[in-house]
């Protein structure tokens, strides 16, 4: 009974076991699965965490971002109202600057070289009997300028620049400029160069030609510049474009002024100069100006005026002057990079009033033609222009054309007319030149003129110049 029942038994189990274990292969299946979806999950939940936390930091970071925008401009605003930050006085280190300017120049030899028909400038008397001003023939160093200029304090920056030639020196500007008065203010004080016009704030190393033009030596005297001992103010309006306005009060002493050892102003100026880019490539300047001054006992010297009889007759001017100036600069360069290419085009004109009293002496200071009563009114107007191109063709070479022109203009002398006269002349000149710059700081110039600023003759002038530049030296303006 045991061995079938046995059997049976052996028979039936793998019958009554597959049930068994087909439940317990599903149940495994059903873990592995779960198993992969959670590891499925985490994964996703992981990428979604940290998908969050960029997010997170990206959010914080353009919060910063903005943050620090404002905070950026509100110090802007607050940097306007008051001054910067600065080094302490014991951190004192001026920027100092050598011009080295020589030239050696070919022209006729004139004994009273002054342009006709314009009352002469003031000049210089030297010891040695030598011309240093605008005759000087041959080789010789012109002046070298020497200069020193930096921050005061936060409020305040000074510079100085001395000229020296053959054992002179000369101030030729002198003066304190504010940092920090905010809201387009600036202004100067000591000897300053004027701002009106266009070329009269640059010194002569900083000119496209060797010279001046010949309206600034007719209105302004031998050094071609007006330059005061007063204060100026400047405020550039905060419009699109460049926007200047200016007022200056002096002593007056320069030419066309004379100094007169008085309490009061000699001298006023007002002007307005505005500008714009067109485009990359195209920028300019434009600019009106004013100058009154105030002379007494001008002396024109021997030569410009000629007695009736016709011995050389001096005038002595008592009276005010009044100079107008319009200016305009146009400045060209490929996409606003003239390092290989630029072409800039400057032109100005000039017109002088002067009304006043005019008397008559000869050269031992006795009136004209030995009359007596020949102090009277006296009138004239006169005017002037020049234009010129210079055009910089590669890193290293520019081109340059300018010429000037000029008119004596109407001059009346009321009583003196019977006793005395003056030349009615338009002098002009045509200058050529082309200079070679190694760098910024070093460059030479070779120069030709047809000068017919003297009635009568035609000077035919070569000018071979130098200009180096040592040390701290600033960009030149506009």
């Amino acid at each position: 009974m045991n061995t079938p029942s046995l059997a049976a038994l052996a028979c039936a189990l793998p019958i009554c076991l597959s049930p068994l274990a087909g439940h317990a292969a599903n149940d495994a299946d059903l873990a592995e699965i779960r198993k992969q979806l959670q590891q499925i999950k985490d994964a996703y939940e992981q990428r979604i965490a940290t998908l969050e936390s960029k997010l997170a930091k990206a959010e914080g970071t353009a919060t910063t971002v903005a943050t620090t925008a404002r905070e950026a401009e509100t110090l802007a605003r607050q940097a306007s109202l008051r001054p910067p930050a600065t080094a302490p006085a014991s951190g004192f280190n001026p920027e100092v600057s050598l011009i080295l300017q020589g030239q050696y120049r070919k022209m006729k030899d004139v004994e009273h070289r002054q342009i006709s028909g314009f009352w002469p400038g003031t000049t210089h008397d030297h010891d040695d009997d030598h011309n240093h001003g605008a005759s000087q023939r041959g080789l010789s160093i012109d002046h070298t300028e020497l200069v020193f200029e930096a921050n005061i304090d936060p409020y305040w920056r000074g510079k100085a620049v001395f000229a020296m030639a053959d054992g002179e020196v000369e101030t030729e500007e002198a003066y304190f400029q504010s940092l920090a008065l905010g809201h387009g203010f600036g202004l100067k004080g000591g000897r300053i160069r004027s701002g009106i016009g266009y070329l009269n704030e640059q010194h002569a190393h900083a000119w496209d030609f060797s010279d001046a033009p010949l309206m600034y030596s007719a209105m302004f005297g031998e050094h071609a510049n007006y330059t005061a001992d007063g204060a100026q103010l400047k405020w550039v309006a905060p419009t699109p474009f460049f926007l200047e306005f200016g007022t200056e009060i002096g002593r007056g002493a320069k030419f066309p002024g004379t100094d007169r050892n008085g309490n009061g102003i000699g001298d006023g100026t007002l002007f307005v100069h505005v500008g714009d880019d067109i485009g990359a490539s195209n920028s300019w300047r434009a600019g009106l100006s004013y100058l009154q001054t105030k002379a007494k006992g001008r002396s024109s010297g021997d030569g410009f005026f000629t007695a009736a009889d016709g011995s050389d007759a001096v005038g002595i001017f008592d009276g005010k002057s009044k100079t107008m100036i319009a200016d305009f600069v146009w400045k060209w360069s490929p996409n606003g990079n003239p390092k290989y290419r630029n072409f800039k085009l400057q032109g100005e004109y000039f017109q002088r009033q002067e009304k006043g009293s005019l008397d008559c002496q000869d050269d031992d200071e006795n009136p004209c033609n030995g009359g007596a009563g020949v102090l009277s009114d006296y009138k004239t107007r006169q005017s002037g222009w020049y234009l010129q191109g210079v055009y910089q063709f590669t890193s290293n070479w520019r081109v340059g054309l300018r010429y000037d022109r000029l008119d004596s203009g109407s001059r009346k002398f009321y009583e003196n007319t019977a006793n005395i006269e003056a030349d009615n002349y338009r002098p002009k000149r045509v200058t050529l030149m082309a200079d070679y710059s190694w760098s910024e700081f070093s460059r030479m110039r070779l120069q030709f003129a047809q000068d017919k600023s003297m009635q009568g003759v035609t000077d035919n002038q070569v000018w071979l110049q130098y200009i180096m530049s040592l040390g701290a030296h600033g960009a030149h303006k506009f």
